[in-house]
């Protein structure tokens, strides 16, 4: 993984040369949830392909916020979830490949092509497959909507505050994700600093709440802990307008000020 949270292609490819006989399968994100990034799948899926490894994607972010075709992209496995796109919690997909053979963790009924066993939970089925097809196809008016605001923020965030590190490929990344590092702050300050004034962002995944360590994405792509540790995402979604822009502007430059004085003050002399 490269700085901005990239797989290097040729880097990929000679290790998959080099280790092929070891590895039993491969799995990629194809946006990355924490700094956006979007991974050039379909060319990592066809050097593993060569190897003769089988490829999986997680698509839980990218679906209906880039483009993500399962047959062009030349993968043996993705997966995709409901509640990324408007559809309930605990309903997803995996999706195989004709040719891939898949061993079942639940025994016993036969159910999903004796995949997994068990009663399937019919009405959640059916409104997440609703949400795939009307997320899919609104996805371009969306991504543009979308990407111009959060355009929009970068461009008054390192005005504001210039020093700010903008993280995550600058352009291959999702359209609401506004992933920052802000030097001399702690981001668990500024989460608080904000929430206080009404604006609401995170400090990584939701997977990782709760949890007072560093980003270990912004570690795997090389960041020290300091920055790891100052990091802010900010998510922008179907209801984000620019008046939400002009309330983060109105309340970030402060916020910034006074986690830096704070943290100044419990640095030891």
């Amino acid at each position: 993984m490269d700085e901005a949270g990239r797989v290097d292609p040729d880097g990929f490819g000679e290790l998959v040369r080099a280790h092929g006989a070891e590895i039993a399968v491969v799995s990629v994100q194809w946006a990355n949830n924490e700094v956006g990034t979007v991974q050039p799948v379909p060319e990592l899926a066809a050097l593993a392909r060569t190897a003769g490894i089988p490829f999986h994607t997680d698509a839980v972010q990218a679906v209906g916020q880039v483009p993500v075709d399962f047959v062009e992209s030349g993968v043996a496995a993705l997966t995709l979830t409901g509640h990324k796109l408007g559809g309930p919690v605990g309903v997803g997909a995996l999706v195989l490949g004709r040719d891939v053979s898949c061993t079942p963790l639940l025994h016993g009924g036969g159910q999903e092509r004796d995949v997994r066993s068990g009663t399937l939970d019919t009405p959640g089925v059916v409104a997440f497959a609703v949400a795939v097809e009307t997320t899919v196809r609104a996805r371009l008016e969306y991504a543009d909507r979308v990407a111009a605001l959060r355009d929009d923020l970068v461009r008054r965030v390192l005005t504001a505050i210039p020093d700010a590190i903008y993280n995550g490929d600058p352009e291959r990344r999702l359209p609401g994700n506004a992933h920052f590092s802000f030097p001399g702050c702690e981001g668990d300050a500024l989460l608080l600093l904000l929430d206080a004034q009404g604006i609401y962002c995170s400090t990584g995944s939701a997977c990782s709440a709760g949890v007072a360590q560093p980003s270990h994405v912004l570690l795997a792509m090389g960041a020290d802990d300091a920055r790891a540790r100052s990091s802010l995402r900010f998510s922008l979604g179907h209801g984000s307008t620019e008046e939400d822009l002009d309330a983060l502007m109105a309340a970030l430059p402060g916020a910034v000020e006074r986690a830096r004085r704070a943290g100044a003050w419990k640095t030891p002399r």
